[in-house]
């Protein structure tokens, strides 16, 4: 799977869609998917939690590891996609589409620019 170009990136293997209403939404990277494997499990935090750049909001656990999600901007969880209760597997499967984790309101747009591009997580992750 390529690494959609209209996303941002962090180091940390998650990917930021800016919706232009002033709000994001998150989920983790087709290439954190695959180094995680199987899906069984997401835990997120409930909607109306503010989170700082950095902070966990969630943790997803795959059959050999449980990892950590990070916020990639400042914000408050405004929706989470309950769909992932019942199927985790989405994310292995759908990792920018039906997988998606977290829909944000953004505190500071100006983060959004210190994210990275397609290209540059690409050059991290190969």
């Amino acid at each position: 799977m390529s690494t959609p170009s209209d996303l941002k990136y962090t180091p940390e293997h998650e990917w930021v869609r800016d919706n232009g209403d002033g709000t994001v939404t998150i989920g983790i990277t087709d290439f954190a998917q695959g180094e995680l494997g199987d899906i069984v499990f997401v835990e997120l935090e409930d909607p109306g939690t503010d989170y700082s750049k950095d902070d966990t909001f969630g943790t997803v656990e795959a059959v050999k590891t449980v990892s950590d999600l990070y916020a990639p901007i400042d914000g408050e969880v405004i929706e989470l996609n309950e769909e992932l209760e019942d199927n985790p597997e989405l994310v292995n499967d759908d990792p920018y589409g039906a997988g998606w984790m977290i829909k944000m309101k953004v505190a500071d747009a100006g983060q959004l620019d210190s994210l990275l591009s397609a290209d540059e997580y690409q050059d991290i992750t190969s």
